[in-house]
């Protein structure tokens, strides 16, 4: 008898949220993926860490602002000691202080609780997939706030002898495809949105961005989509 092929087994998640509603609702949204499994429920972060330490699940789908301990404090406590399960944070709240503190925290991503059924499960796959889901209008409007930040610090530093104030060239410069792809990394999209844009396989827009964040010396897509802007290159894209 030939060995059959077994399906992989779905997704272990977390839905931790202090409002019974909506974890509800959240977890029928999921459990109707046959990939996708919510192995339980937290109603504040206290629960979530305990959850996360008995069940290990791959993803923790995770409201900010929770009695107790609140969403950003058990995603920093469950990224430490767990850095296997990923933690998707999951506010109503269109706040860059919330998206800034969350990135901090090693949150894989965050999106709005207004999302669509298929925005929270695109989001979800993609956490699960090592990407980083982000609300695209606030990760454009986070790296404008970093970026501003970053010019009033360098306005008020003082400027060493010979610098001239020119943006700074990259390590290594990329190819006109690269540009392409870390402009649409600015914008907080997927490898997979990459793709679609672009018209390209989901795997070559991955080499893409490795090959991007290697060549810039960064450790991350943000980083690498910050480093490019920093340098000048983005405007000159639009």
């Amino acid at each position: 008898m030939g060995t059959q092929s077994r399906a992989s087994p779905p997704a272990r998640l977390i839905v931790a949220d202090d409002h019974a509603l909506a974890r509800k609702g959240i977890e029928c949204i999921l459990e109707s993926e046959p990939d996708l499994e919510v192995a339980g429920e937290a109603a504040d972060g206290r629960e979530a860490l305990e959850l996360c330490r008995r069940l290990r699940p791959d993803l923790v789908l995770m409201d900010v602002q929770m009695p107790g301990i609140d969403g950003l404090a058990a995603t920093r406590a469950i990224r430490e000691v767990m850095p296997a399960t990923g933690v998707l944070m999951l506010t109503s709240y269109e706040n860059l202080d919330y998206l800034l503190e969350a990135v901090k925290a090693g949150a894989a991503g965050y999106i709005l609780k207004d999302a669509t059924c298929q925005e929270l499960i695109g989001a979800v796959r993609g956490a699960l997939s090592g990407e980083n889901p982000l609300d695209q209008e606030l990760a454009m409007r986070l790296l404008r706030h970093v970026a501003k930040d970053d010019e009033q610090k360098a306005a008020s530093a003082p400027v060493p002898n010979g610098d001239t104030g020119e943006p700074e060239s990259l390590p290594e410069p990329l190819t006109p495809r690269e540009l392409e792809v870390v402009r649409l990394l600015s914008q907080g999209k997927t490898n997979q949105q990459i793709a679609q844009e672009l018209v390209i396989s989901f795997a070559t827009a991955k080499v893409h961005v490795e090959h991007i964040i290697a060549k810039l010396k960064v450790s991350d897509r943000a980083q690498a989509a910050r480093r490019v802007e920093e340098a000048g290159l983005l405007a000159h894209e639009e």
